[in-house]
């Protein structure tokens, strides 16, 4: 009979394989973070489901059509005077929207110019939208 106790050998947890997994796990969404763009333009979607549409109290309508014109609250203007234009509205209501009503095919550096004169003139814009059927 063996009464003499065993000795039991230690356990241990080797941990530097996994120091340097961890390592480049961070330094990768270190380096996916810088590379992402948060100025991205949100735009509400083409068609709505909830049928309901936002209309600020103080606002002014900009459109273009299909020929690519433009209107401000159904006046013609053009590119060059559609700033002018707005800027006449915002002496009257310094905090308007600009509520953008855009025709399907209509290219989207043509929208872009709408959404340059409201970041000029520091102006909310919402696009607007159709409620869904």
């Amino acid at each position: 009979m063996n009464l003499r106790k065993r000795t039991k050998g230690s356990v241990e947890v080797h941990t530097s394989a996994l120091n340097d997994i961890m390592f480049f796990l961070m330094l990768f969404f270190l380096l996916a973070s810088a590379v992402v763009n948060p100025q991205v333009v949100k735009l509400l979607l083409p068609q709505s489901s909830s049928g309901q549409q936002s209309t600020a109290k103080k606002a002014v309508t900009v459109s273009i059509d299909e020929n690519l014109n433009y209107f401000v609250d159904k006046k013609p203007a053009t590119v060059e005077s559609l700033q002018p234009a707005i800027e006449a509205y915002q002496k009257l209501a310094p905090d308007m929207t600009i509520i953008l009503y855009v025709a399907k095919n209509v290219p989207a550096e043509n929208i872009m110019v709408a959404y340059d004169v409201a970041n000029k003139l520091k102006l909310k814009l919402v696009l607007a939208v159709e409620p869904k059927k």
